[in-house]
């Protein structure tokens, strides 16, 4: 079982429209049940902590209606902790949920950009989904290039802003801004399923990609596993090798006598 961070916005509004938002319940839902389904334990921060606000339920998805009465879950959703006091350390993957809030407050929370990098750093995974990319801008690396720098990337595409009619109100196009951060955006169909896989970095188009992102990381997070097993089983194996050495060198002492 692995650890994984899901990390939301705190922004309740769109710009200055008036316009209500917050966290995609789809983008958190459905990766949330991979996760979950797959044995792993997941945690939820935010960018200001508490309670952070969300995006409309859809009654008629049975997995965000069980994202949202989970006890556990609604637990982890009352009083999430900031970005700038979790201990990257205790996460094998960070997961970033999008919605149109991420555009203001992801790119410039430095907490958010050390978690992000503290956690690819040491060999996790990361991943981020719609507008969750947001967060991968500005994330600098030990070696000191960007995190999506020369890597292939997925996000919610200029095309997809104008269908949704927020082109005009995003303080930025987030595709444009991760390739002038030298990543190469790969765009999908508009609001089709679209996820890109590179190394251990894991991005989706939009909403129709979250569950794709989750399975991608968990493909990841296997591999990690199976290695540590494999690594487990070598140490036993040297171990016992070397007590049967022991055992047999103490034999051979008392044989001498």
């Amino acid at each position: 079982m692995k650890k994984i961070l899901m990390v939301l916005t705190s922004v309740s509004e769109i710009g200055n429209t008036g316009e209500s938002t917050g966290y995609n319940v789809a983008e958190a839902a459905h990766p949330w049940k991979v996760f979950k389904d797959s044995g792993h334990f997941v945690d939820f921060a935010s960018i200001k902590g508490g309670q952070p606000p969300r995006d409309e339920v859809d009654s008629e998805d049975p997995i965000q209606v069980a994202f949202t009465e989970d006890e556990t879950t609604r637990a982890g959703l009352y009083n999430t902790a900031r970005v700038e006091v979790v201990d990257p350390d205790q996460y094998d993957a960070v997961y970033l949920v999008g919605g149109h809030g991420t555009m203001w407050d992801f790119p410039d929370s430095e907490g958010l950009q050390k978690l992000v990098a503290s956690v690819y750093n040491s060999g996790g995974v990361v991943g981020a989904v719609c507008h969750g990319p947001a967060g991968l801008v500005n994330v600098e690396l030990d070696n000191g290039f960007r995190l999506v720098e020369g890597r292939r990337v997925a996000a919610f595409t200029n095309d997809e802003e104008v269908a949704a009619g927020k082109d005009k109100v995003i303080p930025f196009f987030l595709a444009d801004r991760l390739e002038e951060q030298g990543a190469t955006h790969v765009p999908g169909d508009v609001f089709e399923e679209n996820v890109v896989v590179d190394e251990r970095l894991v991005t989706g188009q939009n909403p129709a990609s979250a569950a794709g992102v989750a399975k991608e990381m968990e493909k990841l997070l296997a591999e990690v596993i199976h290695q540590e097993k494999a690594e487990e089983q070598h140490d036993s194996e040297a171990l016992r090798a070397e007590k049967d050495a022991e055992k047999a060198a103490a034999e051979a002492a008392n044989t001498e006598h």
